[in-house]
């Protein structure tokens, strides 16, 4: 009638298991490229397009204003940005004279999200530890060029949050911005910035 079948030998389970090793270490292998070339979280890209003095006045040798950025935050990931502990900071003269927490908020993958943070900054002496106004020429506006004094503020935005990868990896990103501002002291207007 028929062949009776011996039952599988110590060798074919070990070829077998061996196989089986080989296949799953080349999956491995494969996710794990994949993982590293595409999904790769990247840090968000931050970019500070403008800065504003809305409100601006000295006196007694103080200085009062409002100020205003506005930055532009990149997502080159492809999952979401959950952004949650953010801030931005301006200084003066090595002080902290403003600061400002940003909301936390999600940006979605391979979009870009316009920011903007305005707060006022409370009274403060313009010649912070001995440091003098500096006076020369600054950015040429476009009623001419302007000498006088001018001070600089320097602002920092920092973003952090995270980035879920495939919903299962999940990576720690951080941006960050520092710019240098240089306000003329007569009329409050921002001379330049540099980031």
């Amino acid at each position: 009638m028929g062949k009776s079948h011996k039952p599988p030998t110590g060798r074919t389970n070990l070829a077998s298991c061996i196989l089986a090793a080989t296949f799953l270490i080349f999956l491995l292998i494969v996710a794990s490229i994949v993982y590293f070339t595409v999904f790769k979280p990247k840090d968000p890209n931050l970019t500070v397009n403008a800065v504003q003095l809305p409100a601006f006045s000295v006196t007694n040798s103080t200085v009062n204003f409002t100020f205003s950025q506005y930055a532009t935050v990149n997502n080159p990931n492809r999952a979401v940005f959950t952004h949650y502990d953010s801030s931005l900071q301006l200084l003066h003269a090595g002080n902290q004279i403003g600061f400002m927490f940003i909301p936390a908020g999600k940006i979605a993958a391979g979009r870009t999200q316009y920011m903007a943070a305005t707060f006022s900054v409370k009274s403060f002496p313009l010649s912070v530890s001995g440091q003098p106004l500096t006076m020369g020429p600054a950015v040429l506006p476009i009623d001419g060029p302007r000498v006088g004094p001018s001070m600089e503020v320097e602002s920092r935005l920092e973003m952090a949050g995270r980035v879920r990868v495939l919903h299962f990896f999940t990576h720690h990103v951080e941006a960050r911005a520092d710019c240098r501002v240089s306000i003329s002291v007569s009329d409050g207007s921002v001379l330049g910035f540099h980031c």
